[in-house]
């Protein structure tokens, strides 16, 4: 557990006149923030959560699209050269200059081996090299045109701050002994984490200093995050006046919280993908009753499960229709030609086909990991699987944790501790690459390779044309070699893709905000009434 910890300026906390103009935004999401380090955690609320107090080079607006942040402008000198230049007068929230050197320093510091966020820099050899205060330029390898697409959620850090505090490396997100980044926080941006408490409450407050305050979009002046893992509590809370705005709302609670008088509910589709996947990589299943081998290094077991699988119940019955099912592991908002390929279809009887042929009529047993507080009715699609893997002879002993538990265990962190798992993504770039690249390449037990290919699933093809996607700069080549791409991840059941799943989330009427299609929340984008 994270101490709880206070910073300065807390003590003007306990002073009982309360300006007229404060606005207190009161929220609630189902799952907790572990840490403040902007690196020890690849997951959306994280990232989003901290994205209010750091900052990127860039940014992006409420309509995902690419603007500048802490450089001002870029520029591709040649296709291994790209030059940044940096805002001036910016200050870290302790007072510090920011420069060239925090650059360089974070650059370095998000690829360090403890590093959740190390593919943000891509090639991984790139050089970052100072040019004056205010220019970087970073010298590539290789030609990369999507260089910056998700940096918006790499966060620059206070190289002097960093040093000061011993705190150089982030914390894993499989470490329980937090440093002073995990429990303390100093960036750029619009809001300044005032205590923080783990698993109880966040306070932020306004950064009045913030370089682009005069032209700010919200009337905030304190944010209070409350983590509720309950779906009737928080929902509860919403209803009651407690909360101005909360999420996921259930997909059952959504016509409730419309009806209510004061409330209502903001919905629409989400980038993120949830999916299944397997360890194709261990000769034997760390959690299963075959011994000698592993089940899923077959093909066809890997296409039974698939077909086992009921998408439209799922969709219908666990997801009240506010999903949408999907055949490759990106939206079909960010692949042009992402409908050529179609889903396996549910098939019971082809499936236990598929385990006998295999030489497992009888089925087998195996282990699950799936959390039960990050994405929308997590345990319950976990559940669904169970049941219907069930009507073809295999036995999944579930484990559904809280989030932090579950990363913990399965990230390359806590050594790929799973055989069989759920997981979302939302591509951080809003392109194929990202996909690819983070979930579908080879990799060894350390994470080298694909970090969060969970499964270890590898086919050298496949590398292939990641890197040739990462270089290509011909948008119909580009697309040519992504498809072919997704048809090898397809043919092979690298993974099961379930759904898109919907954004649900719960407001206050007296307030105003933006929901990006990224499931990110930005207390900037916020008007209180």
């Amino acid at each position: 557990m994270l101490r709880r910890v206070l910073v300065a300026g807390v003590a003007a906390l306990a002073v009982s006149v309360v300006p007229a103009a404060a606005k207190t935004l009161k929220f609630a999401f189902q799952g907790e923030l572990r840490g403040l380090d902007p690196y020890s955690l690849n997951e959306t609320f994280t990232l989003s959560t901290l994205g209010n107090i750091y900052e990127g080079l860039v940014r992006r607006g409420p309509d995902l699209k690419i603007i500048p942040g802490l450089a001002t402008s870029w520029e591709v000198l040649e296709p291994t050269r790209w030059r940044f230049h940096l805002r001036k007068g910016v200050k870290f929230h302790n007072g510090n200059d920011f420069t060239a050197d925090d650059v360089v320093f974070s650059a370095d510091r998000v690829r360090s081996e403890t590093s959740d966020l190390k593919t943000r820099i891509q090639p991984a050899d790139t050089k970052v090299v100072k040019v004056d205060d205010h220019t970087v330029d970073f010298i590539l390898s290789s030609p990369n045109p999507i260089l910056h697409y998700e940096w918006s959620t790499w966060s620059i850090m206070d190289k002097e701050w960093s040093e000061a505090n011993n705190t150089v490396a982030p914390t894993s997100a499989s470490d329980d002994n937090p440093n002073y980044a995990s429990l303390h926080a100093n960036g750029t941006g619009p809001f300044k984490a005032v205590s923080h408490e783990n698993g109880v409450k966040t306070v932020f407050e306004v950064n009045d200093n913030w370089w682009n305050a005069a032209n700010k979009k919200h009337n905030l002046t304190k944010v209070e995050y409350t983590p509720i893992g309950s779906d009737a509590t928080r929902v509860a809370a919403l209803l009651s006046g407690e909360l101005d705005m909360v999420y996921p709302v259930p997909v059952q609670d959504i016509n409730r919280v419309n009806t209510n008088s004061g409330t209502r509910a903001l919905t629409g589709p989400e980038l993120r993908t949830i999916f299944l996947g397997f360890d194709q990589m261990r000769d034997e299943l760390l959690y299963s009753n075959i011994k000698g081998k592993n089940p899923f290094k077959d093909v066809r077991v890997r296409k039974a499960f698939y077909q086992a699988i009921n998408i439209e119940a799922i969709k219908k019955k666990v997801m009240r229709d506010l999903a949408t099912p999907s055949a490759i592991m990106i939206s079909p908002f960010l692949f042009s030609r992402g409908d050529e390929l179609s889903r396996y279809g549910f098939d019971a009887g082809a499936a236990k086909a598929m385990l006998a042929e295999a030489g497992y009529a009888d089925g087998f047993e195996v282990g699950m990991d799936c959390p039960n507080n990050r994405y929308v009715n997590d345990e319950a699609i976990c559940q669904a699987v169970v049941s219907m893997l069930a009507k073809i002879g295999i036995k999944v002993n579930l484990n559904a944790q809280p989030k932090s538990k579950y990363f913990a265990k399965v990230l390359p962190s806590g050594g790929y501790d799973t055989s069989f798992f759920l997981l979302g993504w939302t591509p951080g770039s809003f392109d194929s690459w990202n996909v690819m690249s983070n979930l579908m390449n080879c990799r060894d037990m350390k994470g080298k390779g694909s970090p969060f290919n969970l499964g270890g699933y590898c086919n050298k093809r496949f590398d292939e044309l990641t890197a040739m996607v990462l270089t290509e700069n011909d948008p119909t080549k580009r697309d040519g070699l992504i498809a072919e791409a997704f048809k090898i991840a397809h043919d092979e059941v690298n993974h099961i893709p379930l759904h898109q799943q919907g954004l649900a989330w719960g407001v206050s009427d007296n307030i105003d905000l933006k929901q990006r299609a990224d499931n990110q929340f930005m207390f900037y984008h916020v008007m209180k009434k």
